[in-house]
């Protein structure tokens, strides 16, 4: 179960996102470039990949790591393989 606050987060950016997507969508109606285009792609794309960060942190804590069989270095290597991957994935979502 998500806090209140983990579900705010999470809504926030996809508005974000919903917005970034409706630019694209008045970028390509008005015939922008493009290089303009492909930019708000990729903001869009950095967005997502940021949100899907969010669920797969929320997912891991409450369904993975809560199971007794996994030993703690475990959970720590995992959790570093996700700050690595995050780093490496999200710009500047």
């Amino acid at each position: 179960m998500q806090t209140p606050e983990e579900t705010k987060k999470l809504l926030d950016r996809l508005a974000r996102i919903e917005g970034q997507v409706r630019g694209l969508r008045n970028m390509l109606e008005d015939g922008r470039c493009c290089e303009d285009v492909l930019t708000q792609l990729l903001a869009v794309r950095s967005g997502l990949e940021s949100a899907s960060l969010l669920v797969l942190e929320k997912h891991l804590n409450d369904c993975v790591f809560n199971d007794a069989t996994m030993d703690n270095a475990t959970v720590d290597k995992v959790r570093e393989t996700l700050k690595l991957w995050s780093r490496h994935t999200v710009g500047a979502g």
